[in-house]
C-alpha cells in the first residue's frame, strides 16, 4: 500500500527537521556569538536538556536564529498534515469503521495549524498581558493536540493489529504506546509544578524533554512501518 511507503517516509522528516532546526538555534546562540549583533541575545555555555538554562524559544525568537526556527516549524507543520491525512487513508484501508479517525485528523491537524501560528507570533513583542496569555495558550493547545492525536492513534492501530500485523513491527508499536503514556503521565505530574511561580530551570529542562518525547513519536513510525512494493 502507497500510504504506508508515504507515512514512513514522512515520518523521519517530521523527526529530523525539527530536531535540527532547534538544535541548530541552541548551537549558534551558545557557541557563535559573534552572528548576533544584539548581544544580549546570546547565551552562555548551557545544555539546557539537562540544566534547563534556557527555553526553546528563548534559543529560537532572536536574529539571526528564527530564520532557521520559523521556516522549519512552517515546513513541520505541512508534513504533519500530511502525516494526519495519510494515517487517516492506511486506517481506512484496513478499517473502514474506525470511530476515533474524525478525531485523530481534527488534533492532528488542529497541532500542525496551532504550530503554524505559534511560529508566527514567534518573537513578535507586545506589552499587553492578553497577548502573552494568547501565545501561552496556544503553545499549551499546540501540546495537547499533539499528544491527544498521538494516543487516538495508537489505540486505534492496537484495535487492528491483527490486519496489520504483517505491516508492521510491533515491538515499535508498544514502544509508541509507552512514549505516549508517559508523555501523558509527564504532563498531568507537571502541572503543579508548571503552574506554579520559580522553578525556571526544571521547566525548561522539561520543555527541550518533552520535544524530544513528542518528535521520538515520528521517528518510532518510520521504524515500525515495514517497506512495501
Amino acid at each position: 500500500m502507497e500510504d504506508i511507503n508515504k507515512v514512513k517516509f514522512i515520518s523521519i522528516w517530521v523527526f529530523i527537521v525539527p530536531f535540527v532546526a532547534v538544535n541548530t538555534c541552541l548551537v549558534l546562540i551558545t557557541q557563535f556569538h559573534d552572528l548576533f549583533p544584539n548581544r544580549e541575545d546570546v547565551i552562555l555555555n548551557t545544555i539546557p536538556y539537562f540544566d534547563g538554562g534556557a527555553s526553546i524559544s528563548r534559543t529560537a525568537r532572536v536574529f539571526p536564529t528564527y530564520w532557521i526556527f520559523k521556516p522549519a516549524m512552517f515546513f513541520t507543520s505541512y508534513l504533519l498534515i500530511k502525516y494526519w491525512l495519510w494515517n487517516r487513508n492506511i486506517i481506512n484501508h484496513f478499517e473502514n469503521n474506525t470511530k476515533h479517525i474524525n478525531k485523530i485528523i481534527f488534533f492532528g491537524i488542529g497541532s500542525a495549524v496551532l504550530l503554524t501560528i505559534h511560529s508566527i507570533f514567534l518573537g513578535v513583542k507586545f506589552d499587553i498581558e492578553l497577548y502573552k496569555l494568547f501565545r501561552r495558550l496556544v503553545m499549551l493547545f499546540f501540546i495537547i493536540f499533539e499528544i491527544v492525536a498521538q494516543a487516538y492513534l495508537v489505540f486505534t492501530l492496537y484495535k487492528i493489529k491483527e490486519k496489520i500485523k504483517d505491516h508492521i513491527n510491533f515491538k515499535i508499536l508498544i514502544a509508541k504506546r509507552v512514549l505516549v503514556t508517559l508523555l501523558i503521565v509527564v504532563a498531568f505530574v507537571s502541572i503543579p509544578i508548571i503552574s506554579s511561580d520559580g522553578n525556571k530551570a526544571f521547566k525548561h529542562a522539561l520543555e527541550w524533554d518533552y520535544f524530544l518525547g513528542v518528535i521520538f513519536f515520528y521517528f518510532f513510525t518510520f521504524l515500525m512501518w515495514k517497506k512495501t512494493s
